[in-house]
C-alpha cells in the first residue's frame, strides 16, 4: 500500500515524516480538513491521519451544500455565515469547483407559502432573501413545476461544492501547502506528544480528533456518554445534464427539517397536514432537496433513520418516496438514477456540535449532524481560537 506524503508516494514502512509536528489531525473529512487548514495558516507544522485509503465518510456522501439558511438566527447562523466566507477563501485559493447560486425554497400549499412569508418577516436575520411569486420562481429556475406553485423564497447565502471531490481536492491542495497527509494510517493511541499509527511512532504537541461516526477507536470513554446519535441517510444521483439548474432547491417537506423555520407560527399546520396525509414522510424522516455537482449530475435526497432504527439495508420504498415528491416540483426530462448510496453521520441531541478535551493536548470535535459542510470551517476556527488563542 502506498501513502502520499508532501506530494510524494511512499511505500508503507518507509515513511520518513518531518518530526515533530505541532498538530496531528485525525480524520480527512471536511471537519479535519478545516482544522488542518486553520492550523497550517498559523504557520504550524501539521499532519493529517486518515484510516481509509481516502476520505469516504459523511463528507463525500452528501449534497455538497453550504446551507446557512438552515441554521436558526443568532449564533448558529452567524457561525454558518462565517464558515461560508471561509469556504469562499479556501475554494478560491485551492481552485476547487464551487457554485454560489443560492437556494430556493418552493411552496405548493398555502400553509407552506405562509411559513415562507413568516420566515421572511421575522426569522431571516443576516440573510439576503427575496420572496418570489410563481412567475418569478420560474424565471429563476425554469425547471420548477408550474402546477400548484404558490411562490418561493430565494436566498443568496448558500453555496454548493462537489461532495465527492472536494475533500480529496483539499487534501491535495493542503499537501502542496506543506501539510503532511497520511492515508491508510489508523491512529490507535496518543500520549502527548507520542502518537502511534500503523505501529509507527510520531510526535505531535496536540491532537485534533475529527473522526465522524467513529466513536470507538479514540477516547470512547469521553465520547460515548455524551448521548451522540447516529443518523443514516439514503441519497441518489442522476445522470449528467448539460443544463445548469440554477439555485439549489428545497420544498415544503424541508420546512419541517431545519431549526431555522421552527419558530414560524404556521409550521405546526404544515407538520400536521404532512403527518395526516403522508405519514411515511415522518416515518423515514424524508425531505427532498436537489443540488447539482461539477459535472451536471443532480444529487437528490434524503431520509433520516436514527439510532437503533439503523440497519445496513437500502430501502427502495424511501427512494420511491423521494423521487415521487421530487417529480411534484421539478421537471427534468428522462431522469435516470445513476447511483444510490447511504451515509452515516453523528448528531448531538441538544446542541449544534460537541467539543471535548478528553486528555492532555487532545481536542475532539464531533456531533455536527447534517451541518458538517455548512459549519466546518467556522467551527474549526472557533475551536482552534478557543484552544490556541485568537490570531490578531
Amino acid at each position: 500500500m502506498a501513502h502520499a506524503i508532501r506530494g510524494r508516494v511512499v511505500p508503507e514502512g518507509e515513511v520518513t515524516p518531518l518530526q515533530p509536528y505541532d498538530d496531528a489531525v485525525v480524520g480527512a473529512g471536511v471537519t479535519g480538513m478545516a482544522h488542518a487548514w486553520h492550523l497550517a495558516r498559523r504557520g504550524r507544522r501539521v499532519a493529517v491521519f486518515e484510516r481509509a485509503p481516502r476520505a469516504q465518510g459523511a463528507s463525500v456522501r452528501n449534497f455538497g451544500m453550504i446551507w446557512p439558511i438552515g441554521q436558526p438566527a443568532g449564533p448558529r447562523r452567524d457561525l454558518a455565515l462565517r464558515s461560508r466566507t471561509l469556504w469562499q477563501e479556501v475554494v478560491g485559493a485551492a481552485g476547487v469547483w464551487h457554485e454560489a447560486r443560492g437556494s430556493l425554497h418552493l411552496a405548493y400549499h398555502d400553509d407552506e407559502w405562509q411559513v415562507l412569508r413568516e420566515f421572511a418577516d421575522g426569522f431571516a436575520q443576516a440573510l439576503s432573501i427575496d420572496l418570489l411569486d410563481a412567475a418569478a420562481v420560474r424565471r429563476l429556475c425554469p425547471r420548477v413545476q408550474e402546477h400548484g406553485l404558490r411562490g418561493g423564497l430565494y436566498s443568496d447565502s448558500e453555496m454548493c461544492v462537489d461532495a465527492r471531490r472536494t475533500v480529496h481536492d483539499l487534501a491535495d491542495w493542503l499537501r502542496r501547502q506543506h501539510v503532511d497527509v497520511y492515508f491508510d494510517y489508523l491512529v490507535r493511541a496518543y500520549e502527548r506528544p507520542r502518537l502511534v499509527a500503523n505501529g509507527q511512532s510520531f510526535e505531535a504537541d496536540r491532537l485534533w480528533v475529527c473522526t465522524g461516526d467513529d466513536l470507538q477507536t479514540l477516547y470512547p470513554q469521553a465520547l460515548l456518554p455524551l448521548g451522540l446519535v447516529r443518523c443514516k441517510l439514503q441519497m441518489l444521483r442522476s445522470q449528467c445534464y448539460a443544463e445548469r439548474l440554477g439555485p439549489m432547491l428545497a420544498a415544503g417537506l424541508t420546512l419541517r427539517h431545519y431549526d431555522s423555520f421552527a419558530q414560524c407560527p404556521t409550521l405546526a399546520a404544515v407538520k400536521a397536514r404532512v403527518a395526516a396525509a403522508q405519514p411515511e414522510f415522518d416515518r423515514w424522516g424524508i425531505h427532498v432537496m436537489v443540488s447539482q455537482n461539477s459535472v451536471g449530475e443532480l444529487v437528490l435526497g434524503d431520509s433520516h433513520e436514527y439510532g437503533d432504527a439503523i440497519d445496513l439495508f437500502h430501502k427502495m420504498e424511501i427512494d420511491r418516496l423521494i423521487l415521487d415528491y421530487l417529480g411534484g416540483y421539478l421537471d427534468m426530462p428522462d431522469l435516470t438514477i445513476a447511483a444510490r448510496w447511504q451515509g452515516i453521520y453523528i448528531k448531538a441531541k441538544d446542541q449544534p456540535y460537541v467539543m471535548v478535551r478528553p486528555a492532555d493536548g487532545v481536542v475532539a470535535v464531533t456531533g455536527v449532524g447534517g451541518a458538517g459542510m455548512t459549519l466546518s470551517f467556522g467551527l474549526a476556527e472557533r475551536v482552534i481560537n478557543e484552544t490556541l488563542g485568537s490570531v490578531t
